[in-house]
């Protein structure tokens, strides 16, 4: 028994000793290493260092250095690996030497390479051990100990936006940055208080930047930056001791409030827009496109930073250790021509309203307007505080997109309807109706409603007249006769319901419950729940220039689907003739309702529209003016318009004068 005691005794004692002097394989270590790296876990990393490295460095200082260079340089993605060699390790020696690779991406793109690790013997706590011998080139190996990693930004040129001939919409140019240079003051306290007050600032903004820690007496400190045309601020500004300007790059808008909504402005990246666009290369100092094109179109606009990460070497020479090339923004054009969109702004006078002009044969967008409008040159540095509040309190909603909604077209939609009445056989152009006064059914049918119409002809009514007039009453039984379902999916063909296929985003056109009969005949004269935006508008009167299709609106200049059909052959060639010359009589034959639209010697057709907006049939409510014309014989140009609140202005005369203006000041050009 004491035998077998002893025997297992020394076989215990046996394995104590063999599991002492048992040698750690070096490769499972740089591998419990290459785990912790890939890791980001620092802290162990540093644990396993030899002591001649951490005499080197601290552990403080290289946790805080690896986390330091990771973040700057934006490392992702990290990918370190040590291929086992097959060859069995002479573990006899007090150090060796293992290969391992490095693979991680960076803002300037991915960064690779391979080095070799050194590892040495060393005791600790009664065990030897191997660890790492670390040193700077283990983050890159170019990198010394006394060199220095540079980060470099190539800013990226922000695209422009041109019309169609080439003209800028949106470019970079020059703009103001005003500044005071300290020693040059009279007194700090009078200039901080003018500057502060021109420029509808902080008193103490302006202070913080004079005492900035890296301000010199005769040096120019920045304060704000305004827009070159504001002459009698500048002037101001200029007469204060102390104060100067600089010429500097920045966004600039010459089609100004004319174009504002459809081009916008860029602004200054917000920690809002840095969240939203995480990874996408944004920095606190760059712009973004805040509203219009310049939003819709900002990753084509705005190109990408170029990226060089380097090593500065103590020599003074330099290391490239990533590099990604800028590239600059794609300049956008557009279809717009830039004298029409400032015609029709001007027609619009700053009152709320919106237009839109097309050539209803290409498609091409030639001006697309919203009224008011903003200043963008100003957007973009920024509105003070007394400006935003003028805006808003204007009570015309000036950052109102009106192009981009709907409204109610009221008997602009007469010709659809009658197009699709026609096409479906629920009239007939010579049939007529026979309504004796201005309001219609003369029975109790739906109680007290009434379809009223402007004026009574004192004859019956066939189509022609009925669009000449304008008769809702006409339009509304046309309605009735095509039905609920006709109507609906008549309108559908038009393009209601869908988004339309255009580069900037729109509404889309409604048609609303038609669930009552009610709905449906005052969908017929469009009102009812019946929206369309402007340039579906624009573009639902091509088909009665193109044989029954509808044209694709298009805003870009080289958009390849020019002249492309959107919906093909929606109403046949014998409708097309009649309501063609329907609106033809409009303008031309004595009792229009677009006769004063007459140009010597320039034909146009159309239709008006007058949109009732009110919750109740007792209700005075506020008017929408509607025009709608082209040239039938040579139809390069077709200008929708709206204008708001037309009531005590005439109705839509108002607005047939605008539209004439128009084509007579461009009659030469179209």
């Amino acid at each position: 028994m004491k035998k077998i005691v002893y025997l297992f005794v020394a076989i215990t004692v046996l394995a104590i000793l063999s599991a002492c002097n048992k040698e750690v394989d070096p490769e499972q270590r740089l591998s419990q290493y290459i785990e912790y790296w890939n890791k980001e876990e620092f802290a162990k990393m540093y644990g396993m260092l030899s002591k001649e490295a951490k005499e080197s460095v601290s552990e403080e200082d290289f946790v805080s250095r690896y986390e330091k260079v990771y973040t700057d340089l934006g490392i992702a993605n990290l990918d370190i690996s040590h291929k086992k060699s097959e060859k069995e390790q002479d573990t006899d020696q007090q150090s060796l030497q293992l290969p391992f690779s490095a693979k991680m991406d960076s803002l300037a793109g991915e960064i690779a390479f391979d080095h070799q690790a050194t590892l040495v013997k060393e005791e600790r706590d009664d065990e030897e051990n191997w660890y790492i011998e670390w040193d700077t080139t283990y983050i890159f190996p170019e990198l010394g100990p006394n060199d220095e990693i540079t980060y470099n930004t190539v800013k990226a040129k922000r695209g422009e936006i041109v019309d169609r001939s080439g003209d800028p919409l949106a470019f970079n140019g020059t703009i103001l940055e005003i500044g005071i240079v300290p020693e040059q003051m009279d007194s700090e306290d009078e200039t901080v208080k003018q500057v502060a007050k021109l420029l509808e600032i902080s008193e103490n903004s302006v202070k913080d930047k004079l005492g900035a820690s890296w301000v010199q007496a005769n040096q120019f400190v920045p304060i704000k930056k305004i827009a070159t045309n504001q002459e009698e601020l500048l002037n101001n500004l200029m007469s204060i001791p102390g104060v100067l300007k600089k010429d500097i790059e920045g966004r600039v808008y010459p089609g100004g409030e004319a174009a504002s909504h459809l081009i916008g402005n860029v602004a200054q990246v917000t920690a809002d827009d840095l969240e939203e666009h995480e990874g996408k290369g944004y920095g606190s100092n760059d712009v973004i496109g805040r509203r219009g094109l310049e939003r819709v179109y900002e990753e084509k606009l705005r190109g990408s930073n170029g990226v060089l990460i380097g090593i500065k070497k103590e020599d003074g020479s330099e290391v490239v250790v990533a590099e990604t090339p800028v590239e600059n923004g794609s300049n956008v054009q557009l279809t717009i021509d830039l004298t029409l969109q400032e015609d029709l702004y001007k027609e619009l006078d700053h009152k709320p309203g919106t237009a839109a002009a097309i050539d209803p044969v290409t498609g091409e967008t030639l001006a697309l307007v919203s009224s008011p409008g903003f200043d963008p040159n100003q957007a973009t540095l920024g509105y003070s505080a007394s400006q935003l509040e003028e805006l808003e309190e204007s009570g015309d909603n000036p950052f109102l997109n009106r192009f981009q909604h709907t409204y109610a077209p009221g008997s602009v939609i007469k010709p659809i309807t009658g197009a699709l009445a026609l096409k479906e056989g629920a009239i007939k152009p010579e049939d007529t109706i026979e309504v004796k006064g201005l309001q219609w059914p003369d029975d109790n049918r739906w109680g007290d409603y009434r379809i009223t119409r402007v004026s009574d002809p004192g004859k019956p009514v066939n189509f022609d007249l009925a669009m000449m007039y304008s008769d809702n009453i006409y339009f509304a039984r046309a309605a009735l006769e095509l039905g609920k379902d006709k109507l609906t999916a008549g309108l559908k063909e038009f393009g209601f319901t869908e988004d339309i296929p255009f580069a900037y985003p729109l509404e889309s056109s409604t048609i609303g419950e038609l669930d009552k009969e009610t709905l449906i005949a005052d969908s017929g004269y469009g009102q009812g729940h019946v929206e369309m935006s402007i340039l579906h508008l624009a573009t639902s009167y091509t088909p009665f220039i193109n044989n029954g299709s509808m044209i694709k609106p298009i805003l870009l200049l080289n958009d390849e689907e020019k002249s492309q059909v959107w919906k093909e052959n929606i109403i046949d060639e014998a409708t097309v003739k009649t309501v063609a010359e329907s609106m033809n009589k409009v303008v031309n034959e004595p009792g229009g309702t677009a006769r004063t639209a007459r140009i010597e010697g320039y034909p146009l057709a159309g239709k008006t529209g007058t949109a009732e907006l009110k919750q109740t049939a007792d209700e005075e409510g506020k008017e929408n003016g509607w025009f709608v014309a082209y040239n039938p014989d040579d139809p390069r140009l077709l200008i929708s318009m709206m204008v708001e609140g037309v009531e005590e202005q005439g109705g839509s005369k108002i607005v047939i004068e605008k539209v004439k203006d128009t084509f007579e000041k461009n009659k030469d050009r179209f």
